[in-house]
């Protein structure tokens, strides 16, 4: 599977720091420091409907992260999925009367044009969960021979009792483990499971549903969290730097592939660090797909809005906030993009040095957009009220921004 084109990043005079984020793990702020290559593995779409808001804050969010490593003169190697087939795209696909890979496909398309637009970086490696199976099937026979996975009607369980960290991503009771299971992908009902939330590692095959060849396991698909571990053991490794998704990622996702990952390797933790973004809300309720209360971003790039405001309107929310979409803040990030084109289109202005290393420092402190965007906002300020001399100012107040936030002026 092909990812998008990538956007370049321009050069900046100095160099950045090194990025404080939060940590899911450990409740709080931790410095990254990665080697010349910083690791990072996204968790990405499940391709049954287009790209909406909550997505591209979540992908927003870890794009600053990438961005914030290329300014310290690091590489960075970034892997994301697709969750090419899954029961939602299964049941989509039978409502609509389509076939489940052409709409996958569809799907997929069309969520990498809404990244070009957004200018995201891509992932050097872009990988379907389909074209992993090959590499899913020996980790869960591996995982049973182990003892960490037991059979139950054919289906392949893996048990959290046999991961002695397990817990430690979310911190979660297990009433709220149980919970979150039976709304996010779990059946913690299924009678004959040792403990309730214990996740599926493969389904067995099911009359009407697409099936893999499963070894040893017998025909059948995988479960959704062993797919990103083998997809990120093969081409990260254990210990890469960031692990990112949503906070609705949390638990169980991450929670059970990072015991995953350390059952199979005997190794912790699986990412130094577990960052979650917070969720986007329309009409008072998380933007959902289950619930239909979405804002696409396809939908209003096709509206004429410039992809530059959706991006302004992402930025002008902290990542780990949960936040409402509306039509007010559409048009503040529409007006805020015109002020700044306006102040970049001058000659000369002031000197944008100071600017720079703001951006800097707002980003590197827990990734910091809003404060990002109100240093802009002054200098654009600065710049109609007073005017300045420096002629390479507006190049690099362009430059910055782009190469930092993402934003073509």
């Amino acid at each position: 599977m092909h990812a998008w084109p990538a956007s370049e990043v321009p050069a900046l005079p100095g160099q950045g720091r090194d990025l404080r984020i939060h940590d899911t793990a450990t409740g709080g702020l931790v410095t990254l420091q990665p080697g010349p290559v910083a690791r990072i593995y996204v968790c990405g779409i499940t391709p049954y409907d287009a790209t909406h808001m909550g997505h591209a804050a979540t992908y927003n969010a870890f794009d600053l992260v990438q961005r914030v490593w290329l300014d310290t003169k690091r590489q960075v190697h970034y892997v994301q999925n697709v969750t090419d087939v899954d029961d939602p795209l299964l049941e989509r696909a039978e409502r609509d009367g389509v076939d489940w890979v052409a709409l996958a496909e569809k799907e997929t398309s069309l969520f990498r044009e809404d990244m070009t637009a957004l200018r995201m970086l891509p992932p050097q490696h872009y990988i379907g969960a389909v074209e992993a199976i090959p590499g899913i099937v020996p980790l869960v026979e591996r995982l049973r021979d182990l003892g960490a996975a037991y059979e139950l009607e054919g289906d392949i369980y893996f048990s959290v009792e046999s991961d002695p960290h397990f817990g430690s991503v979310s911190h979660l009771d297990a009433a709220a483990m149980r919970l979150l299971s039976a709304e996010r992908g779990g059946d913690p009902d299924r009678p004959g499971k040792k403990n309730p939330v214990d996740p599926m590692l493969w389904m067995a095959a099911r009359e009407g549903e697409p099936s893999w060849d499963g070894a040893s396991l017998g025909p059948g698909r995988p479960g959704w969290h062993i797919e990103c571990v083998a997809i990120a053991l093969d081409h990260l490794g254990m210990g890469f730097d960031v692990q990112g998704g949503g906070s609705d990622l949390a638990f169980p996702h991450h929670e059970m592939g990072a015991s995953h990952a350390q059952v199979l390797t005997g190794e912790f933790p699986m990412a130094k660090a577990y960052v979650h973004a917070g969720m986007v809300a329309l009409h008072g309720e998380k933007m959902s797909k289950s619930k239909g209360n979405l804002v696409f971003v396809s939908q209003v790039r096709r509206d004429g809005v410039d992809p530059a405001a959706i991006r302004l309107a992402l930025l002008a929310h902290h990542y780990r906030a949960d936040w409402e979409w509306t039509d007010q803040v559409l048009q503040d990030a529409v007006d805020r993009l015109d002020r700044w084109r306006a102040a970049v289109s001058r000659p000369d202005g002031p000197c944008a040095d100071a600017l720079v290393e703001e951006i800097r420092d707002a980003l590197s402190n827990d990734l910091d957009a809003p404060t990002a965007l109100a240093a802009v906002d002054r200098w654009a300020a600065r710049q109609t009220s007073e005017g300045g001399q420096d002629t390479g100012a507006p190049g690099l107040v362009t430059r910055a921004v782009d190469a930092l936030l993402g934003v073509a002026l």
